[in-house]
């Protein structure tokens, strides 16, 4: 992991919401000296504070190179049940967040740069109960898709990252909370423990890839999806209703 951090990131910037001091720390690891790093507090709905954030960074450093937008939430929970305020800030922070991100980064690129946003393999086949975070992660795919075609023939790269499930802190709680079915069907495509999950997602990176899904589970899962949409329709729609059957709904 380390080896990967300093080769992407021999001069980098982290913008979360928070950073914690145990985070701090291990970054500083990674990166064996803290001039190399700097961290920004930033809440990625807010468009002016990404902007201020981007630009004092390039003040810092320089041009970018690689940026990387993987802030995200999830919502597991069937769309009768869901509150409209938790769609829109489901929608707000994983699809205009990434547009707030884009808008920041994209004025200090240069030819050779290359922009990554993170979707999820929920962007390509979606999920039962994932009304929220199916269409944020369509829209990543889809606003990422819109930015290779204005991007690259300027010489940017511009890559979408779907991953499986990635063993996470947000995944533990979603495991804790989320709707059964869904659950049981995102075992599907696998999970995937975070180093790995970060080693195939540096490596498309690193080859220059538009589409990285990180995990042989999940590439096939998104192939049969791509390729056979009608069979897979079918696939899910009979999984679905055996483990409804299963949990007496």
């Amino acid at each position: 992991m380390s080896n990967c951090f300093r080769h992407w990131f021999g001069l980098a910037c982290i913008l979360d919401i928070q950073i914690s001091d145990t985070a701090r720390q291990q970054l500083s690891q990674a990166a064996e000296t803290d001039k190399h790093w700097q961290a920004y507090t930033v809440d990625i709905r807010d468009a002016q504070a990404c902007s201020d954030a981007a630009a004092t960074a390039v003040d810092s450093f320089g041009a970018i190179a690689l940026a990387i937008n993987c802030a995200g939430v999830i919502l597991n929970c069937r769309f009768v049940d869901m509150a409209t305020d938790d769609f829109a800030r489901v929608v707000d922070i994983n699809l205009n967040g990434s547009v707030h991100f884009a808008k920041a980064v994209l004025p200090h690129m240069t030819t050779g740069s290359r922009l990554a946003l993170v979707a999820s393999m929920a962007g390509l086949v979606s999920n039962y109960a994932y009304a929220a975070y199916g269409a944020s992660k369509f829209g990543v795919v889809g606003l990422a898709t819109t930015l290779r075609y204005e991007y690259e023939p300027l010489g940017i790269g511009v890559s979408c990252i779907c991953p499986p499930e990635v063993e996470t802190p947000m995944v533990k709680t979603e495991r804790l909370q989320g709707d059964p079915v869904s659950l049981k069907l995102k075992a599907f495509a696998g999970s995937l423990n975070a180093p790995t999950a970060i080693d195939g997602i540096l490596g498309g990176l690193d080859a220059g890839r538009w589409m990285i899904i990180p995990g042989i589970r999940s590439r096939l899962t998104a192939s049969f999806a791509r390729h056979c949409p009608a069979l897979f329709n079918v696939f899910m729609q009979a999984m679905i209703r055996r483990l409804l059957r299963q949990s007496n709904r």
